[in-house]
């Protein structure tokens, strides 16, 4: 293989499929290896809570990888349990990471209380200078203008081989080529 490539892994937590899928994408067109993040105990109301009991083992190595892009959602503009806890346990052996989301808040709205700016900050005050990326990919990208703005159309949307396409997966195009 070629020294220049990194080993690069894709790590996901996705409870309803969008990161899931954006996972599995970014990890075909790296041609990567891809893990999903399985928590102990997958309640959405202890997450709320701010309760978590960790997630289970991991079959790869981290430290084995020279770049680790995690994948997950943002709720309530808060980083989410499982994606914390795989942070603060592995933040020592992570050499580079991507931050990336399939969320629910917009570009323009990003800093707002339920933002995913605020999840970006927080991602990188954990990993220090460790943090390359952070890269949302809002779910409005695939929503025709008019339901751009409709929570209900917002949180009902998933990303599909239907819906994913024209900006969404230019912003995937640009991604990547910041990654290879």
């Amino acid at each position: 293989t070629d020294q220049c490539l990194m080993k690069t892994i894709v790590l996901y937590y996705s409870k309803n499929g969008s990161n899931r899928y954006l996972a599995r994408e970014i990890a075909n067109r790296l041609s990567c290896d891809i893990e999903e993040l399985i928590p102990r105990l997958d309640v959405f109301l202890l997450y709320l809570m701010r309760i978590n009991l960790g997630n289970k083992s991991l079959k790869h190595e981290i430290g084995d990888y020279d770049k680790v892009i995690l994948c997950g959602p943002i709720w309530i503009g808060k980083l989410i349990p499982p994606l914390r806890s795989f942070l603060l346990k592995y933040k020592d052996r992570i050499k580079e990471l991507d931050f990336v989301t399939c969320c629910g808040s917009s570009d323009s709205k990003k800093d707002d209380k339920f933002g995913h700016g605020f999840v970006f900050k927080e991602v990188q005050h954990i990993m220090q200078n460790k943090c390359a990326v952070c890269q949302a990919f809002p779910i409005d990208l695939v929503l025709p203008d008019y339901q751009k703005e409709d929570e209900h159309s917002i949180m009902n949307t998933r990303l599909s081989d239907e819906t994913f396409n024209g900006i969404i997966r230019e912003r995937l195009e640009t991604y990547l080529e910041k990654v290879s």
